[in-house]
């Protein structure tokens, strides 16, 4: 087992000094789910929401998140996003959306951090806009699916 990188030798919390590694080409997917009352999804797709495309500002939102990423999460570098997708898949029958998010960059370390941010803040703007018709959603199973790149190579789940 690989020893906690964000601690020193005295079990101080450290940002990782990454100077020394090379530049490569990094890639993750993170993807996460909101369950939701049928009528609320009709909301959503049928675009009879009052306040607007949820989805639309949802996809702006995980991307504006992926950004900012780094004044979030203490110990996460700022890195340069070269790109940044996120996109929704229905779910009518589980009454649900699935929220997919891929970052991408050229950096010393990597972009899965960036995808889970997205992640959560895509399906939390959803909940934020449609909270007045259904409090009881539920934001589940926001996982890393893949990453690539770097020294620690591509892994999948």
């Amino acid at each position: 087992m690989t020893k906690l990188t964000h601690f020193d030798s005295d079990g101080k919390a450290h940002m990782v000094d990454v100077s020394e590694k090379d530049i490569s080409h990094r890639m993750a997917l993170a993807e996460g789910r909101i369950s939701m009352r049928a009528e609320t999804l009709d909301q959503i797709t049928e675009a009879k929401h009052k306040k607007g495309d949820v989805l639309g500002i949802a996809r702006i939102a995980g991307i504006m998140a992926a950004k900012k990423t780094s004044e979030l999460i203490p110990l996460c570098h700022p890195i340069m996003l070269t790109k940044v997708s996120v996109d929704f898949e229905i779910d009518k029958p589980g009454s649900r959306v699935k929220c997919i998010v891929v970052t991408k960059t050229a950096e010393r370390t990597g972009v899965e951090m960036e995808a889970l941010t997205a992640v959560n803040a895509a399906l939390l703007t959803i909940y934020d806009m449609c909270k007045a018709v259904d409090r009881g959603m539920v934001i589940s199973d926001i996982q890393l699916m893949e990453k690539s790149g770097g020294k620690s190579g591509d892994w999948k789940r």
